[in-house]
């Protein structure tokens, strides 16, 4: 996994082009024409003057960058010295700051009740032991405060297109859903979960809410990935059902974004 994306941080081929303020803002803007819809009402970073708020996987450092903006006291991490090196980059060429390194989620480097905020977009269901990694936003949360989580959700528009490329037209229709993610999504190993095992994965929490929209990826309406390409993705584009997927399963989207409280 840590190879995977330390070859090429998470939106870096598709929307990166230099790593300089130019470059940046284009990236930044590519990333929320797609997902800022989902993303600003969920981080709620004008709401995070003076909170200290943890960003677990900064990746490229646009989401980081929106909550050092709005005044809060940050702290990033990430698996690989390559997305820490992209988000020091960014943040310096806006004359911003912020604490970052390189850490494992699973073993979080900070005393209990640390932070107001633990937030992380897509990239939990990547760590070999999700459910340590929630543990330990647990753990580092003060009492009352809040986890913002997005992990990818097992019953989607998505997980149907990869079921019918990997499964049903490989000539493996019985081959499971896990096994799919796990192979086919991003990183070896991806994992994405039902409603029910997400909110055993937070059972400590006092309150749980879950919301699974449709995105860009579900309704095809961007690249889906570094990792998917070719005809077949061309073709599925032309004739993908937006109308009806829109009209019928709008609780089925990839994203599943979970806000819990301690």
């Amino acid at each position: 996994m840590e190879d995977f994306w330390d070859s090429s941080s998470c939106g870096e081929a598709l929307y990166l082009k230099d790593c300089d303020q130019e470059g940046y803002i284009s990236q930044a803007k590519s990333r929320y024409n797609l997902e800022g819809s989902l993303i600003f009402p969920f981080a709620k970073f004008d709401q995070s003057r003076g909170q200290s708020v943890l960003e677990i996987g900064v990746g490229l450092g646009a989401d980081h960058q929106q909550y050092v903006q709005a005044g809060a006291k940050t702290v990033g991490i990430d698996l690989t010295k390559r997305a820490i090196n992209h988000t020091c980059n960014r943040l310096k060429a806006f004359g911003l700051n912020s604490s970052l390194l390189v850490c494992d989620a699973e073993n979080l480097p900070f005393d209990d009740n640390s932070f107001d905020v633990v937030y992380s977009w897509g990239v939990l269901h990547h760590s070999p032991d999700t459910r340590k990694a929630i543990k330990e936003v647990f753990r580092v949360l003060r009492l009352g405060s809040i986890a913002r989580i997005m992990i990818y959700h097992k019953r989607s528009l998505v997980g149907l297109m990869l079921w019918l490329r990997y499964g049903l037209l490989a000539g493996k229709p019985f081959r499971s859903l896990n096994e799919i993610y796990g192979n086919y999504l991003e990183s070896p190993g991806t994992k994405a979960y039902s409603r029910s095992e997400a909110l055993e994965l937070f059972d400590d929490f006092a309150y749980v809410d879950i919301s699974t929209p449709l995105s860009h990826g579900d309704l095809l309406d961007s690249p889906v990935g570094q990792r998917h390409r070719g005809l077949l993705l061309q073709v599925a584009n032309l004739i993908w059902p937006r109308w009806l997927i829109k009209s019928f399963f709008p609780r089925n989207g990839l994203f599943m974004m979970i806000t819990a409280y301690k």
